[in-house]
C-alpha cells in the first residue's frame, strides 16, 4: 500500500463527492432538502457519457449533464416550493425517477469508449516532493477545478451579498421577504444549482474518475454519501471538501488493502477472495451512517449550522415561529 497513491486517488474520487455535497449545501442553505442527489448524479453520468460518445466532445457531455441534472432538480423545486409538498418524499421520488430514466436511456452504453476528459500535470507544482504527486500530478481539470471551487463557494456563502441573501432565505424566509428578497425565486435558483452540480458529479464519474457506464453501479450510492457529508460538514463547503477527500482516500485504501495475499509476510485476512473483504468494503458506508446519526443528533440539540427553515415550505403571509 503506497500512501501517495491512495491519497492521489482520494483527491480524484473525492472530487465527485465534493461537487455533489456543495451543490446540496447550496440547496439546503436556501431551505430546500433534496434527497434526489443519487438520481441526479446517475442521469448526469449517463448524459455525459452518451453525449461524449455521440458527439466526440466530452466537454459538451459535461455541460449537458449539468443541464439535465439542473432541469431534473426543478421538478423537485416545483413540487416542494410551489405546491409545498413534503421535501423528503419528493426527494426520494426524484432519486427513483432519475435512476429509472438513466437506466432506460443508458441501455446499450455499457462497454462503449467515448472521448474522456484528459489528465495532465500542473507544471512546476507537480515536482514538489510528496505534495506534487498527490495534488498536482496526473489529474483531470475537474479535480483542479474542485480545489478552486471550494474556497470560492465558502467565500460566496459567507462574504458576499448574494450569499447573505441565500442564508437569509434558509434561516428566516419571512424576514427576507419583508426586505424585498425573492424567496421563491432564490429557492428555485439554488435547487437548480444543486442539480447542476449533482449532474457534474455524475459526469465526473463516467468521463474522468471511473470512465464507463455500468448502469446503477456507476454512482454506487455516492449521492447518499454526499447528503451525509452535508450534515457531517455542518453545511460548510470547506468541511465538506475535507470529508469528501478523506472518504475518497478511505475507499481507495480499502481496495488496496484487499489486494495482496500477504502483508509483511502474514496472510492478509482482508484479501478480496475472503468473506472479510465484503465487510471491509462496507466500512465507508457504515462510517457515513454513523456520521449521519451523530450529526443529526447534534443538529437537533444545538442547531450546529443547520438552516432554521430547512425542509419547511414557505407560504407568504404566514408568520414564522
Amino acid at each position: 500500500m503506497d500512501p501517495i497513491i491512495i491519497l492521489h486517488a482520494g483527491m480524484a474520487t473525492g472530487t465527485i463527492l465534493l461537487f455533489a455535497a456543495i451543490g446540496e449545501i447550496f440547496a439546503e442553505r436556501a431551505g430546500v432538502l433534496n434527497l434526489g442527489v443519487e438520481g441526479m448524479m446517475l442521469i448526469g453520468a449517463m448524459t455525459g457519457f452518451s453525449i461524449s460518445l455521440s458527439t466526440g466532445n466530452p466537454w459538451l457531455g459535461l455541460a449537458l449533464a449539468m443541464l439535465v441534472g439542473g432541469l431534473l432538480s426543478l421538478l423537485h423545486g416545483l413540487v416542494t416550493i410551489h405546491f409545498q409538498a413534503d421535501q423528503v418524499v419528493s426527494g426520494l421520488t426524484l432519486t427513483f425517477l432519475g435512476t429509472g430514466l438513466a437506466l432506460v436511456f443508458g441501455e446499450g452504453l455499457t462497454g462503449k469508449n467515448p472521448p474522456l476528459i484528459p489528465d495532465f500535470d500542473i507544471p512546476g507544482l507537480a515536482l514538489i516532493p510528496v505534495i506534487g504527486p498527490i495534488f498536482f500530478e496526473d489529474h483531470s481539470l475537474l479535480v483542479y477545478l474542485g480545489y478552486l471551487f471550494t474556497p470560492l463557494a465558502w467565500y460566496y456563502i459567507y462574504k458576499t451579498r448574494p450569499g447573505m441573501h441565500l442564508r437569509a432565505v434558509g434561516e428566516k424566509p419571512e424576514a427576507a421577504d419583508t426586505m424585498g428578497i425573492n424567496v421563491y425565486g432564490l429557492r428555485y435558483f439554488y435547487v437548480f444549482v444543486g442539480g447542476c452540480l449533482a449532474g457534474l458529479a455524475g459526469a465526473t464519474i463516467s468521463l474522468s474518475v471511473s470512465p464507463g457506464w455500468y448502469s446503477a453501479q456507476t454512482t454506487s450510492g455516492q449521492g447518499w454519501i454526499a447528503v451525509g457529508l452535508v450534515i457531517f460538514a455542518q453545511w460548510d463547503p470547506v468541511r465538506a471538501a475535507i470529508g469528501a477527500y478523506l472518504f475518497g482516500a478511505l475507499r481507495r485504501g480499502i481496495l488496496d488493502l484487499q489486494g495482496p495475499r500477504t502483508i509483511f509476510g502474514l496472510t492478509n485476512p482482508f484479501f478480496v477472495n475472503s468473506n472479510w473483504g465484503f465487510f471491509l468494503q462496507m466500512t465507508p458506508y457504515i462510517l457515513t451512517i454513523i456520521a449521519l446519526i451523530l450529526g443529526a443528533r447534534a443538529v437537533a440539540k444545538k442547531r450546529l449550522g443547520a438552516p432554521a427553515a430547512l425542509g419547511v415550505p414557505y407560504i407568504r403571509g404566514e408568520r414564522g415561529l
